[in-house]
């Protein structure tokens, strides 16, 4: 059964890939009307989301935000399925690297280091753009495996095909000792609810106390890797920069959850200067009860 659900997903993934860019953003808003419209997709976790962040906004302000998180996620998901086909020459130009020379940077005094992306904009293309883009490193991005192994192979393949590394996030200790050592970029994303609050690191977030994933801060201070931030911007539809920031140059160092909270900073900035980039259909705050956290 896995085979043939994985024999459909595959020729659908494919068939919607091999749409034209003009035709591709058309299949996005037919999308976006059904899931909004017809069947209000987690509208009531977008808009209370929306409304906890942004209480200052009226309802008619969250109305229009609310679609265009909606517009965001079907874009996000439609080039989701272009990333298994597209060019590397339309990685270069659609998803740009604005200061690759940072990097160079880094790498000179610490060799290998940890990057944060967050879940806005296109982060799939982010996982892709970089080894076309940067040479001399191995970049590792972490992933959780599908339990359908065909397709999860599938998958894993496709989205290594640019030369980035994806590591499962249930080795991710494993995968730093292994690498640690080979000029690597451990890509690693924060912004999503924990599953498991005793091991989150809660820190304020649009003024509440908001638990973050603890991978990338544990790993930079375990191994004593700098962190950098990846801030990838939409510039019109189809097209992103990505713009890379120190975070934290000497872990071991900071204070206790202050890597966390200047990743939660960059992000809320980010997010207020332009919200409906930002993936406001994740349960993002379902666990809201604060439990204080040493790292």
């Amino acid at each position: 059964m896995n085979l043939i659900l994985t024999g459909v997903a595959w020729f659908f993934i494919i068939l919607v890939s091999l749409l034209p860019f003009r035709v591709l953003y058309i299949f996005s808003d037919v999308v976006r009307f059904f899931i909004q419209r017809v069947f209000g997709y987690r509208k009531t976790v977008i808009q209370n989301n929306l409304r906890r962040c942004f209480p200052e906004k009226s309802a008619k302000e969250i109305d229009t935000l609310t679609t265009a998180a909606y517009k965001n996620l079907t874009d996000v998901m439609v080039e989701g399925f272009k990333a298994f086909t597209i060019s590397r020459r339309q990685l270069v130009r659609r998803h740009k690297i604005l200061n690759p020379e940072l990097l160079d940077q880094l790498s000179a005094t610490s060799g290998s280091f940890i990057a944060t992306p967050c879940h806005y904009g296109n982060w799939e293309w982010g996982a892709l753009a970089p080894a076309v883009q940067i040479k001399d490193f191995r970049f590792v991005a972490f992933y959780t495996p599908l339990s359908n192994p065909y397709l999860d192979r599938r998958i894993r393949r496709n989205r290594s095909r640019t030369g980035t590394l994806l590591a499962s996030t249930r080795a991710t200790s494993r995968t730093f000792d292994e690498l640690k050592a080979t000029t690597s970029v451990f890509i690693m994303a924060a912004d999503q609810s924990p599953s498991n609050p005793d091991r989150a690191i809660w820190v304020d977030f649009f003024g509440q106390k908001t638990a973050f994933l603890n991978g990338p801060e544990k790993h930079a201070r375990q191994h004593n890797l700098p962190v950098v931030f990846a801030d990838i911007r939409r510039i019109k539809r189809g097209f992103y920069t990505l713009q890379l920031s120190l975070l934290e140059g000497n872990p071991q160092s900071a204070a206790p959850k202050a890597i966390t909270q200047a990743y939660a900073n960059r992000l809320e900035k980010i997010i207020r200067h332009d919200p409906g980039n930002w993936l406001w259909s994740h349960k993002r705050w379902k666990l809201d009860k604060f439990k204080p956290e040493e790292c």
